[in-house]
């Protein structure tokens, strides 16, 4: 890195930019690396295309030169990292019912809701880590959660989120070069987690909530992020 700027996750800062990076960093000591992160993306209008601030990118921006000597960060802060577990809720909604079986013509409609009240999430979050072989955890940046139900009652979850930064067998089905790779990375989106409950065996859920996931996920993902996904990916055990 030298003098005349560096490029970062699809953007290219000049010296004067960081220059005041450095500024901003050293007036403002006494904030969290995550204030720092939103202040510099306020003054240098890092945003994402629906208008939101990339405080995520600006702070492993902001990292990725405090461990090149170029700025000095204060210490983190203890609070629960990205991806890290949480604690996972034990409570009757997330106990074992009878079996749910049968076709799923028999159960429509199946209707899918997107996660949006604390009462959701810490369900999603019970389901997802009491029954999913990969437990939870908070997912890294962008991400939507669904719950889906039969009659009010839920047959199971899903979650998208960002995709993985690099991936080899991604890359080479796409074929994209590194450049292309840095400017298209956020039209994909990746299925971390899918969940059909143990005790729920209807024949051919899976396939009819994985269709209609995708059919939901372009215009919910646009509306959140102001990106239209192109390409889903998933890691499958």
């Amino acid at each position: 890195m030298d003098g005349t700027g560096v490029a970062f996750c699809g953007r290219q800062f000049d010296g004067a930019e960081l220059q005041l990076i450095c500024q901003v960093v050293k007036r403002y000591a006494g904030l969290s690396r995550m204030e720092l992160a939103l202040t510099v993306c306020e003054l240098l209008e890092w945003r994402r295309p629906g208008g939101g601030l990339k405080s995520r990118e600006c702070r492993e921006f902001l990292e990725l030169l405090d461990t090149r000597g170029v700025l000095q960060l204060p210490a983190k802060r203890a609070t629960k990292p990205v991806g890290a577990r949480t604690r996972v809720p034990v409570t009757e909604r997330g106990e074992p019912g009878a079996p749910i079986e049968g076709t799923v013509g028999q159960f429509e409609p199946v209707e899918l809701e997107q996660v949006h009240t604390q009462a959701e999430r810490l369900l999603f979050r019970e389901l997802v880590g009491r029954h999913h072989y990969l437990g939870h955890k908070v997912p890294f940046g962008a991400h939507l959660r669904y719950l889906f139900r039969s009659g009010g009652q839920v047959l199971g979850a899903m979650q998208f989120s960002s995709p993985a930064w690099r991936m080899a067998a991604r890359e080479a089905w796409i074929g994209w070069d590194e450049a292309a790779r840095r400017a298209n990375l956020q039209q994909v989106v990746n299925q971390s987690r899918f969940l059909i409950l143990p005790w729920v065996r209807i024949q051919n859920l899976a396939s009819v909530v994985l269709a209609r996931g995708l059919r939901r996920l372009s215009g919910d993902w646009q509306e959140r992020y102001a990106v239209v996904p192109l390409l889903v990916e998933t890691l499958v055990d």
